[in-house]
């Protein structure tokens, strides 16, 4: 499952489970650029703990709803060479009943998660094209499969990524080069442990338990190995069980 080392982007990469997807990729010898939008200190002290285990990671900070702002910033980068692996993880949720949300709320989560994924894999597609090979790994969520209330914005986002994942897909594949969406459940976090106490949980996922970032990040790292070469335009979801 190991391939040579690559230059990975993971975006949102100062979070709980964009920590896991950065840590995880390096310990597999690839080069990581944690990237952040105002939390750089956090994409700086994730950098720090994988170069202290002896991996090789770099952080970068700006805000993929800027779309000039973006292509300046990853232009700057890659021109010490192409990222083949990029990792869209960058998301928010503002959630309310779609009666109740206001413009602002539906607007934001979807430029952060649908328009940024944009913002930033469009500027990266022909450097890496160009490599013949690359992994683009899409976080969406069991929302967008699902839907879910209280989340029409997160969920038409994420159900927007995937569709972009499946055309996107099929415009790479005889480059050699996969897109696949992840989409995650209900996953350990702080925010997870303030919306849905522990026996709630046990209620709704049939294993019992909310998902680990870690368990996340080891379908990320799949996904971008030489292992997943066969993989491609694929939404592989990872809930316990839940849908």
């Amino acid at each position: 499952m190991t391939n040579a080392r690559k230059r990975a982007l993971v975006t949102g990469g100062s979070g709980a489970l964009g920590q896991a997807i950065c840590e995880t990729l390096a310990k597999a010898g690839h080069e990581v650029w944690v990237h952040a939008n105002r939390s750089l200190a956090r994409a700086e002290e994730t950098v720090q703990r994988i170069v202290e285990t002896g991996g090789a990671a770099h952080a970068i900070a700006f805000d993929v709803t800027d779309a000039d702002a973006t292509h300046a910033a990853l232009e700057a980068v890659i021109e010490g060479g192409a990222f083949q692996i990029l990792v869209n993880n960058a998301g928010i949720h503002d959630d309310a009943p779609m009666a109740g949300m206001t413009q602002h709320q539906w607007k934001r989560v979807i430029d952060v998660s649908l328009n940024g994924f944009f913002n930033v894999t469009q500027p990266l597609l022909m450097p890496m094209i160009r490599t013949r090979w690359g992994r683009i790994v899409n976080l969406a969520s069991l929302a967008g499969v699902m839907g879910n209330r209280g989340q029409a914005n997160y969920a038409a986002a994420k159900a927007g990524l995937i569709g972009a994942t499946k055309s996107l897909s099929l415009e790479l594949a005889s480059r050699g080069i996969t897109v696949n969406a992840v989409a995650p459940g209900i996953i350990a976090s702080p925010m997870i442990e303030s919306a849905f106490p522990p026996e709630r949980i046990k209620q709704i996922v049939p294993a019992g338990r909310a998902g680990e970032p870690a368990e996340v990040a080891a379908m990320v790292a799949y996904l971008v190995s030489d292992a997943a070469a066969y993989v491609t335009g694929q939404v592989l979801s990872i809930n316990g069980g839940l849908a």
